[in-house]
């Protein structure tokens, strides 16, 4: 059994990890941390009588694995220390996700104090540095956003099919993304029949999305990227317009995205014709709902060649594909199970 240990358990992202970890066949909780008093059942009510406990940071003991799911600037402090004893790390949070420190020191708003284990860790989308994954001792999961957009446009950069300084990428995401703690953006009065725009414009996502699509492009990566909240829990969609170099079909890059992701147990493309009678066209393109609750990214595309653009849309659970599941699909590769150890549960339907 892998041995894992939990840093901040009562956040949301905390909470996913424990849920599902607690069905995995080949992994164990050790410990589960928190600052506070109060039990794990006042932050998870689905979690009553699973007979967990919190311990405080100070208390931990050895194991096999920790992911790490605090607020910027944390698990940076013990990493070296937990390395040194064995510990492989996946954090969940951002100290290690950018490889440019000038960059991360500016958009974090403090200074890194390990630097050479962001310089070693990975980027940890699965179905991008699988090999890379399973030899990693750190893994930087990546942003909810950064994982959905740089999932729906890697086939088309790698291609070399679209204008790579001409992208646009608008981001949904549901009040998971705001955290546990009550912020008015997430308060039910104020999101409920409402959308919310934030960080409209150098959004911290959007230099994971350039670093990473970059390692596909001889030419310069520009993501025009701008985030919303909308009134659902949890879930990211991703709206990217990019703009071809020549003519193509919805066809066409139907057939390259599923090349592309042939290996790829986690992502589904949709591949549904339209439909020649329907005044409204729903069925070729993804839905957050569908995903929800899984390891799943669903991507759907379509082509306008009047004015010459490709949309295509990205689906994930922000706290399940973008985040903990994720984590746990790059933990089964580091222990050299198949990565979708724990990790079958299809999406929730209705949710």
């Amino acid at each position: 059994m892998i041995k894992v240990g939990i840093y901040g358990g009562s956040g949301y992202m905390g909470g996913e990890v424990i849920r599902v970890l607690l069905d995995h066949p080949n992994a164990a909780i050790l410990w589960i941390t928190s600052r506070g008093d109060k039990p794990v059942e006042y932050f998870h009510r689905n979690l009553i009588d699973k007979k967990l406990k919190f311990i405080k940071p100070e208390e931990t003991t050895e194991c096999d694995i920790v992911f790490a799911a605090l607020p910027a600037g944390q698990i940076m402090k013990i990493a070296p220390g937990l390395l040194k004893s064995g510990t492989k790390i996946i954090d969940l949070g951002a100290d290690f996700r950018l490889k440019n420190k000038a960059i991360w020191e500016e958009k974090y708003g403090m200074k890194h104090e390990n630097w050479s284990l962001v310089e070693e860790a990975v980027y940890g989308i699965t179905e991008l540095h699988k090999e890379e994954i399973k030899e990693a001792r750190i893994i930087a999961n990546p942003g909810c956003y950064s994982s959905a957009s740089i999932l729906a446009l890697a086939p088309l950069i790698k291609e070399n099919l679209i204008d790579t300084r001409h992208i646009i990428v608008d981001g949904l995401s549901g009040t998971t993304g705001v955290g546990a703690n009550p912020d008015i953006p997430s308060h039910h009065p104020e999101i409920t029949n409402n959308i919310v725009p934030y960080n409209v414009i150098d959004h911290r996502h959007t230099y994971e999305m350039e670093q990473e699509l970059q390692l596909f492009s001889n030419d310069p990566v520009v993501i025009h990227f701008t985030s919303s909240y909308v009134p659902i829990s949890r879930g990211i969609l991703s709206i990217c317009h990019s703009f071809p170099k020549h003519k193509v079909t919805r066809n066409d890059l139907l057939d390259i995205y599923k090349k592309f992701y042939s290996d790829c147990t986690f992502i589904k493309i949709i591949d549904f014709p339209k439909e020649k009678s329907a005044q409204w066209q729903y069925l070729p393109y993804p839905w957050i709902a569908s995903v929800s609750g899984s390891n799943y990214c669903h991507i759907g595309l379509d082509v306008d060649n009047k004015r010459n653009r490709i949309v295509v849309f990205s689906v994930l659970d922000s706290i399940g594909k973008g985040g903990a599941h994720a984590g746990i699909q790059n933990m089964n590769l580091m222990f050299d199970l198949p990565e979708e150890t724990g990790l079958r549960r299809t999406g929730l339907h209705p949710y």
